[in-house]
């Protein structure tokens, strides 16, 4: 079933109008400033063109400027005199021109951008569509996307009213947040007045909670994610699926009926929902044999266009989940979770250890045992070094001393770490319960704790209650928590984090939370007068993922906001997966 909102729920603002404002920016640049009539996609290919001008709409990376001087410098070889036009999007970098004048090619183009920074994929979830913030941003410390962030938000201020709450944890989303109120102050006039449309802002970094994003995802639409990758809010259905000898392009949003009811679902109701949803569909069509020549020609002009969509995506939904459970049947999902849920609670982690480690001996995925490591590494608050040694060893020999370098930047990230002599788990909560009274021991504390990057998973697990204690089986059929979308083992952390803080309206009462999580200066909260937010507004939340997010955090928030009277908007820098974000860590491409 769908999540019913609560007839009181806020309605969502309308974001076509930041479609209709990129396209008609692009349009003017295309059209009116750089005279293109025409534009190819082009894929590591040369641009094979008759015109005497090239338009390059780019993101700003390093290899695109390699692309266009490559070509650029063919023409110049080949005695050929071209205009070429270079628009970035969504912003221009130096690093990008320094490329290009490095090339030799600086002087022959022109540069522009086009500042597009929001795609609206369905009607509560913006993306940035930028995969690659998080391995700048929390690998390599790269800070020239706070910009953008930045930008999106003052967009979306000016467009819908000012945010009279805010509140933010994580170095980056203190620095963006800080960046968008020096942009609301220099242009302040423009929401001055304003009725605000959203009453709150909540800023989050994904090294708050990597947890989450590690887990094996087991609602609908995280599931399809995890198995076909959803690109842009859409996804490539291939054969298996369609049954048929052609791939399909279906769009994932609220506009299609069957899977707005079933993508905030536990995988284990989808196939009854579905066969009740195909019984349903056909006694429609049986309702035909009774009917005149007048209600026959009714339901044909009326009715039967809106069966057959229904009936087309039903099957495609179908064929999806079937699927999903020949490769889940096949990779044995049932063993994985089980692992994983032992590894979240703090139980037999031998046991879990063991599993990995035969994991990696039958090769079963480079992606997926790196994974599984890393939950080991957080839960645990890193490996005690005989197990990173052995489990490094392992998986070097069975896929290749070309994974050394992952390694490296998974312990920077704080990802996959060795604990240090003498700190083990018990040890580390006592130091830090120890010093949670004492203020300036506390900033030491936090230092070092940053520093080493340590989770302190199970503290923080144990202070919010993240491991529901349940007596007998957890309903997945009719939900009490957000547990639901770990199948009620887990509530997502960073979901958790919301929902306090939320009901608190501050970091009050959360002070040693915010400490285990190493973010005692880094967490934040802004109040401003309430007078002109109606109650509607306040209940309509803005929660901006710095780094991705997942479909199962999604869902966890959809489901609060139907709980608390709330409406929850997503703004990510892309949605993400443990999949991507492994492969962000990655030194070696697939």
């Amino acid at each position: 079933m769908a999540f019913p909102h609560r007839p009181d729920a806020p309605e969502l603002p309308d974001f076509s109008m930041l479609k209709r404002l990129a396209r008609d920016q692009l349009i003017y640049l295309l059209e009116q400033q750089h005279e293109v009539d025409k534009l190819y996609k082009v894929e590591n290919k040369p641009a094979l063109s008759s015109n005497e001008q090239l338009c390059f709409l780019v993101r700003p990376r390093i290899k695109n400027m390699r692309y266009i001087a490559n070509l650029v410098n063919a023409d110049k070889l080949a005695g050929r005199t071209r205009k070429y036009k270079v628009i970035f999007s969504p912003q221009k970098f130096y690093a990008c021109e320094m490329v290009l004048e490095e090339e030799g090619i600086y002087g022959d183009v022109s540069c522009d951008e086009w500042a597009f920074s929001l795609l609206p994929l369905d009607v509560d979830l913006l993306s940035m569509e930028l995969p690659e913030f998080f391995r700048d941003y929390f690998l390599e410390g790269d800070q020239r996307w706070i910009n953008t962030v930045a930008q999106a938000l003052h967009l979306l201020s000016t467009l819908y009213g000012p945010f009279p709450n805010s509140y933010g944890i994580g170095r980056c989303a203190k620095m963006s947040y800080e960046l968008w109120r020096k942009l609301e102050e220099e242009e302040d006039g423009e929401t001055k007045g304003r009725r605000p449309e959203i009453g709150h802002t909540f800023l989050l970094d994904r090294d708050t909670d990597f947890v989450t994003a590690l887990c094996s995802q087991v609602v609908y639409e995280g599931l399809v994610d995890d198995t076909f990758r959803i690109k842009c809010g859409s996804v490539d259905f291939g054969p298996e699926v369609t049954s048929s000898d052609k791939s399909l392009k279906v769009l994932l949003n609220a506009e299609d009926k069957v899977f707005s009811e079933i993508r905030n679902e536990h995988f284990s109701n989808v196939f009854g929902f579905l066969s009740q949803k195909a019984r349903n569909l056909q006694a429609q069509y049986d309702r035909r044999r009774g009917m005149d020549i007048k209600q026959m020609k009714n339901f044909v002009s009326q009715e039967l266009k809106g069966l057959k969509q229904e009936h087309r995506l039903l099957s495609l939904h179908i064929g999806a989940c079937e699927s999903i459970m020949k490769k889940k049947t096949k990779q044995d999902f049932q063993e994985l979770i089980k692992t994983e849920h032992a590894l979240l609670e703090g139980f037999s982690i031998r046991e879990s250890t063991s599993y990995i480690e035969e994991h990696i001996d039958r090769q079963v995925s480079p992606i997926e045992s790196l994974r599984l490591m890393c939950l080991l590494s957080i839960t645990e608050n890193g490996l005690i070094p005989k197990d990173y040694r052995s489990l490094k060893t392992q998986y070097l020999q069975s896929y290749g001393p070309e994974h050394l370098l992952t390694f490296s930047n998974l312990r920077r990230a704080g990802l996959l770490t060795e604990q240090a002599p003498g700190d083990t788990l018990t040890a580390v909560e006592s130091k830090v319960s120890k010093l949670v009274t004492d203020k300036a021991a506390g900033k030491i504390t936090d230092a070092f704790s940053s520093l080493a990057k340590r989770s302190n998973f199970r503290a923080i697990s144990k202070k919010l209650n993240l491991i529901p204690r349940v007596d007998g089986e957890y309903d997945l059929k009719v939900p009490r928590d957000m547990a639901y979308v770990f199948s009620g083992a887990y509530v997502p952390l960073s979901c958790r984090i919301i929902e306090q803080v939320l009901e608190r309206r501050s970091w009050q009462g959360l002070d040693e939370v915010v400490r285990l999580l190493n973010c005692s200066e880094f967490a934040f909260t802004d109040m401003t007068k309430e007078d002109k937010a109606s109650s509607e507004s306040l209940r309509l939340i803005l929660v901006v993922f710095l780094g991705g997010c997942t479909f199962s955090e999604i869902s966890a928030l959809r489901f609060l906001g139907r709980e608390k009277g709330y409406r929850f908007i997503f703004l990510t820098t892309a949605v993400t997966n443990s999949a991507r974000l492994m492969e962000a860590m990655s030194e070696v491409k697939a």
